[in-house]
């Protein structure tokens, strides 16, 4: 089953700390086979950073945010005159790989994800990394040493094709039953639907078979999965043949000709989905396409009306934190490097005195001030 929904996912996740290095083949091959063969990411840095500046790596769904609010927090610097402080800057998740993120260090596979970052912020130093976009909470098994800086509201549904067969809502048992090969034909789910086969599909490097889906889904598609319980559904029906999955490579994008099919659904980030659309931030390959996200349980996942994500489908289990990860050595430091760090991620620095307007405009939700730029326990 996909990492972090099952019980051998989480004791293999718990000794990441332990094992450092030793996992560097395998945290490679699963950047290659995501990673490899994709075009350049306009978003990475236009030149090399440097040895002192803040570079992070990790999720997909916050990295178009963390880009703008990189472009204005060294604008401000500039503007300021001030030539010495570090700059805030970060790799986006696809591109080609390895890469070396900052002046004098080490060249790495790029982390295409949450825990692919947070590997990394634990294998590397400062003199590597700075910080890792997350976007999901903190786990008991995650490395001590990592805080999670929280920085907005997001929330994962499921999306679909407009024209498409999909209805406009389904509860959390169906999508299970959907994602466990149980459900295969819309007419399951209601008369008054298309007699057609449902091809439900997930985001990362896993494979299918008829045990189900195996390997390191992607941010979007962990967290879903976690939600609708599909690794219990699966485990507690051994007869069922679940390889009826398909799998695209990249997460939030409608471009793949996969996901353009009318009866396919896929687990999608609501507010990378609502800027996108909305706010148009977008790349090539990274656009919704003709997805729409659809609700859970009756309750929409965007709010049309506003361009927004629907606050009531936040608050539920499918709302998540997105934050950025630092080491607790570097967050308190008191030095150029903490200093830094607090004065772009900190209750006070520049991304919680802007997520107002900048967060809102990528389609997230702004977190109390209570909450933005704290440690998440």
């Amino acid at each position: 089953m996909l990492d972090h929904v099952t019980r051998h996912a989480t004791r293999r996740s718990s000794r990441t700390a332990r094992l450092g290095r030793r996992l560097a083949p395998a945290f490679a091959l699963a950047a290659a086979l995501v990673l490899g063969t994709t075009a350049p990411a306009p978003a990475d840095p236009l030149g090399l950073p440097a040895a002192q500046d803040l570079v992070g790596v990790g999720g997909q769904a916050t990295q178009s945010l963390l880009d703008r609010f990189s472009t204005d927090y060294n604008a401000a610097l500039a503007a300021g005159g001030d030539t010495t402080s570090p700059r805030l800057t970060g790799w986006d998740s696809a591109g080609p790989s390895p890469i070396v993120p900052k002046y004098a260090s080490v060249a790495i596979y790029r982390p295409f994800s949450t825990n692919a970052g947070l590997m990394a912020m634990d294998m590397y130093g400062s003199t590597t990394l700075n910080y890792a976009r997350a976007l999901r909470p903190p786990k008991p098994t995650d490395p001590a040493h990592l805080l999670f800086i929280g920085m907005a509201k997001d929330a994962v549904s499921w999306a679909a094709p407009v024209g498409g067969n999909a209805p406009v809502s389904l509860t959390t048992a169906q999508l299970a039953s959907i994602y466990a090969c149980r459900t295969t034909n819309w007419r399951q789910i209601s008369p008054g639907l298309p007699d057609a086969v449902i091809h439900p599909v997930v985001s990362g490097d896993v494979t299918v078979d008829r045990d189900g889906v195996h390997g390191s889904g992607l941010d979007a598609t962990s967290f879903f999965l976690e939600k609708i319980d599909y690794a219990r559904v699966v485990a507690q029906d051994p007869v069922t043949d679940h390889s009826c999955v398909g799998v695209v490579a990249r997460e939030n994008q409608g471009t793949d000709p996969l996901l353009q099919d009318p009866d396919a659904l896929v687990p999608y980030s609501v507010g990378r989905y609502v800027g996108q659309a909305y706010g148009g931030w977008t790349t090539p390959g990274d656009e919704p396409g003709p997805l729409t996200p659809r609700g859970i349980n009756g309750l929409a996942a965007v709010n049309t009306t506003t361009h927004a994500i629907n606050p009531s489908f936040a608050a539920t289990p499918f709302g998540r934190i997105v934050s950025n990860v630092v080491r607790q050595s570097e967050w308190t430091a008191q030095n150029a490097n903490g200093a830094a760090l607090r004065a772009v991620f900190g209750p006070t620095g520049w991304i919680c005195v802007h997520a107002l307007t900048t967060v809102r405009s990528h389609g997230f939700q702004p977190l109390p001030g209570s909450v933005c730029g704290t440690v998440i326990h």
